[in-house]
């Protein structure tokens, strides 16, 4: 049992330690992966409708 409470005590002081990223941070964070989604989703799309363009061509031809 005295495992346990000094688990729980070690896991408070460690917890105490952590720095949480403030409003901005989370915010600023989420804007940034929003947007490189975004590019790679956009760049993705790019070179799929290239390469099903030439896959088509060179079956029509």
């Amino acid at each position: 049992m005295s495992k346990i409470i000094n688990f729980i005590k070690s896991s408070k002081l460690e917890l105490d330690k952590v720095i949480f990223p403030t409003k901005i941070q989370v915010k600023q964070a989420f804007i940034a992966v929003v947007i490189v989604v975004a590019v790679i989703a956009t760049y993705l799309a790019l070179v799929d409708l290239l390469m099903s363009e030439i896959v088509s061509t060179s079956l029509k031809a």
